[in-house]
């Protein structure tokens, strides 16, 4: 089901600050789009432009360092609570956030993040301490991603070709390109965002968010906005998240990408279910 856009007619969002956190190997920047979207409608928008490459936020198992690099970056925007939207590894870590520092949120919205529990989560436990987590996370393909280009032009070309970017909006592909890349020592440019550092965190997906907000409960309202074709949501399943965020969940065309691929559809159901939660 396509969430019904809003862009039209839509009033005024009441004064408030989002954070924004982002997916893992795409820097803030990817976003750009969307956070027009929500400063159109009277949002201060502020994001993290890349987890897990600052050396005092390490990247561990479960990410206890990166959900600090959130927390210390809220806390020194001096802003008040905030709305914590998070896409993916962003959506998890604006939970573990909120639920670490409670009185720095104002409400979550997840995008695409649904929260692993039961078996699965015992069994995300059992990889990470086997060593199997490097056989069946992202991880196995990240690890082995291009990292170099002779140019940006060159680099655009061939993720326009790859049938994932595909689906994405220009634009988007376009602020990609643009954020994702930075001069290579040696000439050309290559990957903004780490490789080994993109593996690591897919190594290293939190088990233990369940036994996190059964142990420090949210006290801030959640929402949820799944990709119609999420392959994760269907590996994951949304049972957990349900529990979380109740009625608040909607949906909007596309895969665990949908950002990327319908930007203006999802800034607009965005700041229909902040509208709603604050």
């Amino acid at each position: 089901m396509r969430a019904r856009s809003t862009a039209q007619a839509q009033p005024a969002a009441p004064a408030g600050t989002i954070v924004f956190s982002h997916a893992n190997g795409f820097p803030a920047g990817t976003y750009r789009v969307l956070f027009e979207g929500w400063r159109s409608v009277g949002w201060r928008v502020e994001a993290v432009q890349r987890f897990g490459h600052d050396p005092a936020y390490p990247v561990t198992s479960n990410w206890p360092h990166l959900r600090d690099q959130l927390v210390d970056f809220v806390a020194s925007l001096h802003a008040g609570p905030v709305v914590l939207v998070g896409h993916s590894l962003g959506g998890f870590l604006s939970l573990l956030a909120a639920s670490r520092r409670p009185e720095l949120a104002r409400g979550v919205l997840l995008l695409d993040s649904p929260i692993v529990a039961g078996w699965r989560a015992h069994s995300v436990q059992v990889a990470k301490a086997t060593g199997l987590m490097k056989r069946v996370s992202p991880g196995r393909v990240s690890r082995r991603r291009r990292w170099h280009w002779p140019s940006r032009e060159a680099a655009h070309a061939h993720f326009a070709s790859k049938a994932a970017f595909a689906r994405w909006d220009p634009r988007v592909l376009d602020d990609y390109v643009a954020a994702g890349l930075e001069p290579a020592p040696d000439g050309g440019v290559q990957l903004a965002f780490r490789r080994e550092t993109e593996t690591a965190i897919y190594d290293s997906l939190p088990h233990h968010l369940p036994r996190v907000l059964r142990r420090h409960p949210l006290q801030c309202p959640a929402a949820f906005i799944g990709g119609t074709q999420s392959a994760e949501i269907r590996q994951v399943g949304l049972a957990a998240t349900r529990a979380l965020v109740h009625e608040r969940l909607s949906w909007i065309e596309g895969s665990h990408l949908f950002p990327m691929e319908r930007p203006d559809e999802t800034a607009a159901e965005v700041a229909r279910l902040l509208r709603a939660m604050t």
